[in-house]
């Protein structure tokens, strides 16, 4: 019986040791490589009427990033510099609670972690990891004295085209390892799975575990080369009335400078969608909440583009 009962104290302290994950409450930033940063903020900034609060500098003075404010939590950065060959797409982020926990979580799920957990300049907790195709995924723990929660409240236009980034989306070839690290690690539930008419599965939406915002998956066989890949990389702004939001934007004086038509059309999950492109062709992606009847859309059973073994 003596035995017994160390073996469940011993137990009890191995499960209270172990770290538990955190809440994911949403989808904080995209972040963007562009080439010519005064032309990607006309475009983010005097079209689709977003502000723009705060910059960080380098050494020499020069732009390392400039923050683009959707609302208190949601943000696109810009990164100058896009080089040949690299990919627009710098990283995503998403907002927690306990980003120390997080890193602890993390780290026993055998995902490689940084040491320790940074504070940028900004003033939030920060670290960073990799997930299975690449892409650099941080986690931001918003801190009352930093930048963001300042200025909470402030620089939210009226004119801007949306106050929510209701989803990022990131190109997937190995479907199975990029669940095992969203749905298996990090929590996310799969909400839709679509695909156009007589093809392949294209579509994923992963939704984050403590909120409503999602990563959608672009499902690719192979995936293109980093210069290459399109607008498949995106974001995507919620909007309430497309073609409302679409006629604003046609009245606004930087129209004269966007080259494309801008089209509504009705998706594949019945919603009403607004394709935009910045400079260097980056989608963004005004879409409603709601499909056109109310009605839910039943998740896709089309095949993989890349069939499992």
């Amino acid at each position: 019986m003596r035995f017994l009962s160390l073996l469940t104290l011993c137990s009890l302290l191995v499960g209270a040791a172990a770290p538990k994950r955190p809440r994911i409450l949403g989808v904080a930033q995209i972040a963007l490589n562009v080439s010519d940063i005064e032309k990607s903020r006309g475009f983010y900034k005097d079209f689709l009427g977003f502000a723009e609060p705060f910059e960080i500098r380098n050494p020499d003075g020069s732009l390392a990033l400039s923050f683009i404010k959707i609302n208190d939590y949601q943000y696109i950065e810009l990164f100058p510099g896009l080089k040949a060959g690299q990919d627009r797409l710098n990283h995503i982020a998403l907002y927690t609670d306990d980003v120390k926990l997080m890193r602890a979580w993390l780290g026993s799920q055998e995902i490689k972690v940084p040491p320790t957990v940074g504070r940028g300049r900004n003033g939030d907790l920060n670290f960073s990891v990799t997930d299975p195709e690449g892409h650099k995924i941080e986690f931001i723990q918003y801190e009352a004295g930093g930048w963001s929660m300042r200025g909470k409240g402030k620089y939210m236009s009226e004119f801007r085209v949306s106050t929510h980034m209701l989803h990022v989306g990131i190109l997937v070839g190995d479907v199975e390892a990029a669940m095992k690290f969203y749905a298996g690690v990090l929590g996310f539930r799969e909400t839709w799975r679509g695909a156009p008419p007589g093809k392949n599965l294209a579509w994923i939406n992963m939704t984050v575990p403590d909120g409503e915002d999602y990563i959608e998956f672009i499902l690719y066989k192979d995936l293109p080369p980093a210069d290459r890949r399109g607008s498949a990389h995106h974001l995507c702004l919620e909007t309430p009335d497309v073609r409302k939001a679409t006629a604003e934007l046609e009245s606004r004086p930087f129209r004269r400078f966007y080259p494309y038509p801008l089209e509504p059309r009705l998706g594949v999950n019945r919603r009403w969608q607004l394709n935009l492109y910045d400079p260097d062709g980056t989608r963004t992606e005004l879409m409603e909440p709601q499909t056109v009847d109310g009605l839910p859309v039943p998740s896709s059973s089309a095949p993989l583009p890349r069939q499992t073994k």
